[in-house]
């Protein structure tokens, strides 16, 4: 009897596990289709040609008296978004460890962010400023927000399925990003039978991501659940800002092969983000591709993504995450190297190095997420998810940098796409030289099988 008791507990167990799963994949499929179809698409170009509206004779912009040039204001809005994100983010996982009550902030920030892209509705004629600070708010309460979520992980899936669960969390992102940006090439190339100005169908496309955001995440809400901090974790205090974030850096160098596999992760990570946001520019000025061109392939490689995050975690089941991991950066190089020889007006070759992102994207960024979590102390899977998400989100200024420069010296944005290679490299050696199996050991976690 003591045993079939046992077993209905663990059975009990194993359900309400998967029921947490379940939800916590929608959460992913709520907030993707912000990055896609508004930072991605739709939002720079409108916003850019919202400020041009608002630009005196010589094509400035001055909120609060400072002269901004029209075309640079959307990416300063995105660059002070990530500022207002590093200080907050530290302060809330420290607050979400402390607390236990994760699930209360993750639906302020799901709800702060979804208002505000819903808000950009609003965003007609010269409404610059606002769309800056619609901006501002949306970015950096998506930041918070999968924050909150990734840390959510290792509370709900044991370490033989984490790899599993991460894949199909960032799979379920994509497949609603493809989902929603193809009713919205369907109603941006259409709007005129829509009856609908052009203007009024991008507005209407960056509303609809902020309805989908906040209707969707009522389902990781309802089933998520908190879990209660112990007595120690409770009674430590949460410091503001930058204090708590150098607080989290303190605590980690007590777990430096944790330190040694963020550091890595930064690097090629940051080499991700640059291909993500400059492929388009690569197509565009160095290819000669028109705008349709370089739509259908953002949704290719959303596409691709669904099946790259699936393939990969099943690749990592047989041979570990790190591994896979490390085979997927030699793919990223070598897509580079291809892009450098891409010839100009060929869209059918630039839709095959579409491909090669799409598969090697969601893979590489979801077991990263989930080798990752293997390595937090538990307790503190907030707080140091914030750090994580920081380097996913605010430390991805070096790629952008050195592709600037790159084309700055040369001239040339095939020499620019071509240094890019770099971060795959370095990542690749830092990331070969962390034992993972010590490391999970020294942050206090059981060792899987297959790592």
């Amino acid at each position: 009897m003591g045993t079939d008791t046992v077993r209905a507990g663990a059975a009990d167990e194993a359900a309400e596990r998967r029921r947490e799963q379940r939800g916590w994949y929608f959460y992913d499929w709520a907030c993707s289709v912000y990055s896609t179809s508004v930072l991605t698409v739709f939002l720079g170009p409108y916003l850019t040609s919202v400020a041009k509206n608002a630009a005196d004779a010589d094509g400035y912009v001055h909120p609060l008296g400072i002269p901004v040039r029209a075309g640079s204001f959307f990416a300063y809005s995105v660059s002070l978004s990530v500022i207002v994100a590093v200080l907050v983010m530290p302060l809330v996982g420290a607050a979400a460890d402390r607390g236990g009550r994760k699930k209360p902030l993750l639906a302020a920030a799901a709800y702060t962010g979804a208002a505000a892209t819903t808000g950009m509705f609003f965003l007609g004629g010269d409404r610059y400023l606002l769309g800056g600070l619609l901006l501002v708010v949306a970015n950096a309460a998506q930041s918070v927000g999968m924050m909150l979520y990734n840390s959510y992980l290792p509370q709900i899936a044991p370490p033989e399925e984490r790899d599993a669960v991460s894949s199909k969390g960032w799979a379920f992102g994509y497949a609603a990003g493809a989902l929603v940006l193809v009713v919205n090439l369907v109603l941006y190339i259409g709007h005129d039978s829509f009856g609908l100005s052009e203007s009024t169908a991008v507005r209407v496309c960056l509303a609809s991501a902020g309805l989908w955001w906040g209707g969707f995440a009522l389902i990781p809400l309802s089933r998520l659940r908190d879990r209660r901090p112990s007595a120690r974790e409770a009674g430590e205090p949460t410091s503001p800002g930058f204090r708590q974030l150098a607080a989290t850096v303190r605590d980690m160098r007590r777990h430096p092969l944790t330190l040694a596999f963020l550091l890595a992760y930064l690097i090629y990570n940051d080499g991700i983000q640059t291909v993500i946001s400059q492929a388009s520019v690569y197509g565009s000025e160095e290819l000669d591709l028109g705008q349709s061109t370089l739509i259908a392939a953002v949704l290719l490689v959303q596409v691709l993504a669904v099946a790259g995050a699936l393939a990969l975690g099943r690749l990592a089941r047989t041979y570990g995450a790190k591994r896979t991991i490390l085979g997927s950066l030699v793919a990223w190089a070598v897509i580079l190297a291809a892009g450098y020889f891409l010839p100009a007006g060929a869209p059918v070759w630039f839709f095959v190095l579409a491909s090669g992102i799409g598969l090697v994207l969601g893979g590489s960024q979801a077991l990263s997420r989930s080798l990752f979590s293997h390595l937090v102390p538990p307790g503190k899977e907030a707080e140091y998810f914030s750090a994580y998400e920081m380097s996913d989100r605010g430390m991805s200024w070096l790629g952008p940098l050195l592709f600037g420069i790159t084309y700055q010296l040369t001239g040339s944005y095939r020499d620019a796409i071509i240094s890019l290679v770099a971060f795959f490299v370095i990542g690749f050696a830092l990331l070969a030289r962390v034992p993972v199996r010590r490391a999970i050991s020294d942050a206090g976690n059981p060792v899987p099988e297959r790592i």
